[in-house]
C-alpha cells in the first residue's frame, strides 16, 4: 500500500532526499519485530536524523491520518513494531548521538537509537552503567528498552527501566515536542510526564532523546551455576540465596531442554558431565574482601541441605561470560532450531511456588507431548514460557492451538493475581487478552489518555488497545 500521493510529496519537499526508502528489503526488514508472526506491509521507512525530522514527519502524518509505527531495534516479542497495514515506520536507527557523560551527576543524555551495549561501552571508563541489561543489548536501542519499560537480567538489583530514566525529549503525534524532567533527580511538580510515555509502547508519544541515570559498575562479582532437580528446587534455592552472605545481582534459570538448544545451535558443551532438569544461574556480590571465602561455606551447604545437584563457580571473567552464554543465548537458539509460541508471564513472589505448581496441568492438559522450554528471572518473578511448534505441526495450526490455550495460561496467572506480560509488553499479540491483567475501569483510564495525546489514532495504531 503506497503513501498517500499528498503525504509522499510534503516528505519530498519539506525533508532531506534520503528521508525516505520504499526499497522491498527496507520494508521486509524494517516493518517486523522478533516476533515473525504478523506479514510486513508498511508502506515506507522513515529514517529521521533529529527530533525536527520527527516532528515534521508526525505532523505531516497526523494532518492526513496516516498511521506511523515507531521502531528501535525490533528486539520486541509481543508485535509491538510490527507494522502490518500500511503504516509509515519510523526507524531511529540514525539517532545514535551520545553526549558525554556527566560524572559529577552521574547521567548520560543519548538520542533514542543509540544501542544499549553502546550506552554501557560509552559509560565504563568512568566506572559507570546504565543498569538495563539484557540478552539482547546488543541491537536493542535505548527508545525501545523505554518504550516497553523492558527489564531484563539484572531487575533483581536495580529494577526496571523506568527506575533509570530522569528526563526525556518526546514528540507527540500533532509534532509538539516535550521536554520532560531534563536531568533532575527530584522534580516534584505535579503529574510526573515521564512515566506516562515509559512502557506505553509508541502509542502514546515518540521518545527521541533521553537522559539516563548512571550507577557505579558492580565490583567483586562472582558467577556461578547449579543444577537443580524440579522446578520447586528453583524456588528453594532462591529463597536461600535471599538470605545469603552476598547481594543478588541476578538469579536466572533454565531448564534442560533450553540449555539443549542453546549447545546445539552454538556449539557449546554441556556445563556438567551429567545433565540435570533445571539450571540456576547466580550472579552476586559477596561481602567482605575476600570473595571466595565468602561464597565457599554457603555453596558447601547448599551442596550438603541436597538444593543442589551439581554445580561450578567460575574461576574468571571468560568463564563467567560461558555461564552467561548459556543463558543469554536462549531467545536465540529457540527461533534458529524451532518456532516457539512464547509467553512472557509474571507473578507475585509469594506466589511463586503455588502458581508452577498448578503450571504442569496447563501443559498436560492441552499439549503433552509438545517440547516446553522454561526459562526465567526467577527473582523478580518472571518467567519465560515457551512451546516449541512439533515439526510436523502446520505453523497456522499451531499458532491457533496456542493461542487457545494462551487464555488457559491467563486464566491461571489471573488468579494468582500475576500479569500476562512482564517485560514483552502487549503489542498485538497480547491485545485480546489485556483484560487479565487489567480492569475495565483501568483500560478506560487507558483509552482516555490515548484519545487525549493521538486523538487521530496514528501512532501505532491498533497496538495495546482498540480505538
Amino acid at each position: 500500500m503506497p503513501l498517500p500521493e499528498p503525504v509522499q510529496r510534503r516528505i519530498d519537499r519539506e525533508l532531506p532526499a534520503d528521508f525516505l526508502s520504499v526499497e522491498p528489503s527496507d520494508l521486509a526488514e524494517y516493518g517486523r519485530d522478533w516476533t515473525k508472526v504478523y506479514a510486513p506491509a508498511p508502506s515506507a521507512i522513515a529514517f529521521p536524523r533529529s527530533t525536527r525530522e520527527v516532528s515534521q514527519l508526525l505532523a505531516i502524518c497526523n494532518e492526513a491520518r496516516v498511521g506511523v509505527v515507531p521502531s528501535g531495534g525490533r528486539t520486541g516479542l509481543a508485535g509491538g513494531a510490527v507494522a502490518p497495514n500500511g503504516e509509515v515506520v519510523l526507524s531511529l536507527a540514525r539517532m545514535r548521538r551520545l553526549d558525554p557523560v556527566d560524572r559529577l551527576g552521574g547521567t548520560v543524555r543519548v538520542q533514542a537509537g543509540a544501542v544499549t551495549e553502546v550506552v554501557h561501552q560509552h559509560c565504563e571508563p568512568l566506572g559507570l552503567t546504565w543498569p538495563v541489561d539484557f540478552a539482547s543489548k546488543g541491537s536493542s536501542t535505548v527508545g525501545g528498552n523505554i518504550a516497553t519499560n523492558a527489564g531484563g537480567v539484572k531487575v533483581i538489583r536495580y529494577g526496571l527501566t523506568r527506575q533509570w530514566v530522569l528526563g526525556l525529549e518526546v514528540v507527540l503525534a500533532s509534532g509538539e515536542v516535550l521536554e520532560i524532567g531534563g536531568a533532575l533527580e527530584k522534580n516534584n511538580t505535579g503529574l510526573d510526564l515521564r512515566q506516562l510515555f515509559i512502557g506505553s509502547e509508541g502509542t502514546l508519544g515518540v521518545v527521541t532523546e533521553a537522559t539516563l541515570k548512571l550507577t557505579r559498575i558492580a565490583t567483586g562479582t562472582s558467577v556461578m551455576l547449579l543444577g537443580v532437580a524440579d522446578v520447586p528446587g528453583v524456588l528453594a534455592l532462591f529463597r536461600e540465596a535471599r538470605t545469603g552472605p552476598f547481594a543478588l545481582e541476578a538469579y536466572e534459570f533454565f531448564s534442560q531442554a533450553c540449555l539443549d538448544r542453546v549447545t546445539r545451535h552454538r556449539g557449546l558443551r554441556p556445563p556438567f558431565g551429567t545433565a540435570c532438569p533445571y539450571y540456576v544461574l547466580l550472579e552476586v556480590q559477596a561481602e567482605g574482601g575476600d570473595a571466595l571465602a565468602t561464597l565457599e561455606p554457603w555453596v558447601a551447604n547448599v551442596f550438603a541441605s541436597g538444593l543442589a545437584l551439581d554445580g561450578t563457580l567460575a574461576q574468571h571473567g571468560g568463564e563467567a561470560r560461558a555461564l552467561w552464554e548459556l543463558r543469554e543465548g536462549i531467545s536465540e537458539s529457540l527461533s534458529a532450531t524451532g518456532l516457539p509460541h512464547k509467553n512472557d508471564v509474571a507473578l507475585p513472589i509469594a506466589s511463586l511456588d503455588a502458581f508452577c505448581a498448578e503450571l504442569g496441568s496447563v501443559f498436560a492438559k492441552r499439549y503433552p507431548d509438545w517440547e516446553i522450554c522454561l526459562f526465567g528471572h526467577v527473582g523478580d518473578g518472571n518467567l519465560h514460557i515457551n512451546v516449541m511448534k512439533p515439526e510436523a505441526m502446520d505453523r497456522a495450526a499451531f499458532f491457533a492451538e496456542t493461542k487457545a490455550a494462551d487464555r488457559d495460561m491467563f486464566e491461571l496467572v489471573q488468579r494468582h493475581r500475576g500479569s500476562i506480560s512482564a517485560e514483552h509488553g502487549i503489542g498485538l499479540l497480547k491485545k485480546a487478552f489485556l483484560g487479565f491483567s487489567r480492569s475495565e475501569g483501568e483500560l478506560g483510564v487507558m483509552r482516555a489518555v490515548k484519545r487525549a495525546l493521538d486523538p487521530n489514532g496514528i501512532l501505532n495504531p491498533g497496538k495495546v488497545l482498540d480505538a
